[in-house]
């Protein structure tokens, strides 16, 4: 007691502090005292960090987190972060014992009774989503291609029994899905479009969840530079975290129809590759002038909210996808951005980033200011800016919103990842938790209620685009 006592009396957060206890056994560490308003007041990035940093060698190892009981669901993602599933170093193969890591959580503050079976298995659940997303961001693309990307749909849909559909290849064309097909045909594993689809009784709402899922991004013709390549095999990490928190949500019980849309191609270079100047005809109906092939995302997103809106009749379409660099420069590496026609959803998505620990920051909606930047002479637009300093990051997501149309009736949400898929040259498995907090509302399980930061039912009265409309949201 004495010992862990003069531990305590030694720290000194600035923003965290640390102290080792006997030959390194055992590291007592902790937190800031306090957070900014566009933190989470889990502190869930330091989490992360300090138990990469702190956590003593061993094959069996053990965290004691303390934290208050809101600050649970947080904590516990962020603990998945700093344990990785994939890696290919030579030693790891030939370790005898399998490593292990237990968790305990004691609660202070109110409610600081012992943690429930059902919060530990949506803990569980939700860290596993983490953690998977993880894994297929950081496998390079030699090993998740768009063939291997159907395999991890496939195994969710079984693991949840439900068959998945899958629009591939030259299917794609004749069905009009122009920009996943024209974005994918010069890859040698052909591109894709797949839902995994849960419709249970009773629902009340149709929500729709559409990744972008590139698993290797060179730019297309317009191709990277050697520095800017490197990492690209992150650029599927939107359609990870779909799959992640569809699995978790599902395994939760989620009471409305929920739909995850995989937008699945590798962007390449070949013969048959999209060339600059091309025109491409989009689900929507739509055609689109390239103007730049590593514009990708948003092509392969047209055609994925067009399909949510038209055949899966979805009352809420949100898209996730590391769709822009400009991000990075726009809300940073930490917090992704969000756009959205909905005001109200603008700031669930900020709320549910601060309970959560994936944070969000907003981005201007403007189209009538912004989407004439995709002005094209020869076709509905084209696919990239005229003016790369003219709020780049918001451009793009709108390119996105109009081929469901800016007056489209429905909440369309908007997450631009690209700078908080990884820390480092790891992924983090960003939007798993996003995605089970901002839906929170929909599921049965009581802890992904309390991290949701929407009501059940709720009336807003709205003006859009020069229009005054009512909508009712229930989430």
């Amino acid at each position: 007691m004495e010992v862990w006592q003069a531990a305590l009396s030694t720290l000194n957060p600035n923003p965290t502090d640390s102290c080792p206890l006997y030959l390194n056994y055992a590291t007592v560490a902790a937190l800031p005292c306090r957070v900014s308003r566009h933190n989470s007041p889990s502190a869930a990035h330091f989490i992360t960090r300090l138990v990469r940093t702190c956590l003593p060698p061993g094959v069996h190892r053990c965290i004691v987190m303390v934290c208050e009981q809101p600050e649970v669901f947080a904590s516990a993602c962020a603990l998945a972060r700093a344990f990785p599933l994939f890696t290919h170093r030579s030693g790891t193969s030939r370790r005898l014992e399998k490593k292990t890591v237990t968790v305990e959580f004691f609660l202070v503050g109110q409610d600081n009774g012992p943690v429930e079976v059902s919060t530990l298995q949506c803990l569980a659940n939700a860290t596993e989503g983490v953690r998977l997303a993880a894994r297929i961001v950081d496998t390079p693309c030699n090993e998740m291609n768009t063939d291997n990307f159907l395999e991890e749909i496939n195994k969710v849909g079984k693991e949840l029994g439900i068959v998945p559909t899958i629009i591939r290849d030259e299917e794609l064309k004749t069905r009009g899905f122009g920009g996943i097909y024209g974005v994918g045909k010069a890859a040698l594993h052909p591109p894709a479009l797949a839902v995994l689809s849960h419709t249970p009784e009773g629902a009340t709402q149709t929500i729709a969840w559409v990744g972008k899922g590139i698993v290797y991004d060179t730019g297309g013709l317009s191709i990277k530079g050697k520095t800017t390549m490197p990492g690209m095999k992150r650029d599927c990490g939107g359609a990870a975290a779909v799959l992640g928190a569809f699995r978790a949500a599902i395994k939760q019980g989620f009471k409305d129809n929920l739909h995850a849309v995989f937008c699945l191609a590798e962007n390449s270079v070949g013969p048959n590759a999209t060339r600059p100047d091309d025109i491409h005809l989009l689900y929507s109906g739509k055609t689109v002038e390239i103007n730049n092939t590593d514009a990708e995302g948003r092509l392969v997103l047209a055609d994925g909210v067009s399909y949510a809106c038209k055949d899966l009749g979805a009352d809420i379409i949100l898209d996730m996808a590391t769709l822009t660099g400009a991000q990075g420069i726009a809300t940073g590496k930490y917090h992704a951005a969000v756009l959205t026609n909905s005001a109200e959803w603008e700031a669930a998505c900020v709320k549910a980033g601060r309970k959560c620990g994936d944070l969000v920051h907003p981005l201007v909606y403007c189209p009538e200011l912004h989407f004439s930047e995709f002005t094209s002479a020869v076709a509905d637009m084209k696919n990239s800016v005229a003016d790369r300093d003219n709020s780049p990051s918001s451009c793009a997501g709108l390119f996105i919103a109009s081929h469901i149309g800016f007056d489209w009736p429905g909440v369309w949400v908007h997450l631009d990842i690209a700078a908080p898929v990884h820390a480092g040259e790891r992924a983090t498995g960003f939007g798993v938790a996003l995605l089970l907090a901002l839906f929170g509302r929909a599921s049965e399980d009581p802890l992904l209620n309390l991290v949701s930061p929407l009501g059940c039912e709720v009336d807003v009265e709205e003006e859009d685009m020069g229009r005054d409309s009512k909508r009712r949201r229930l989430v």
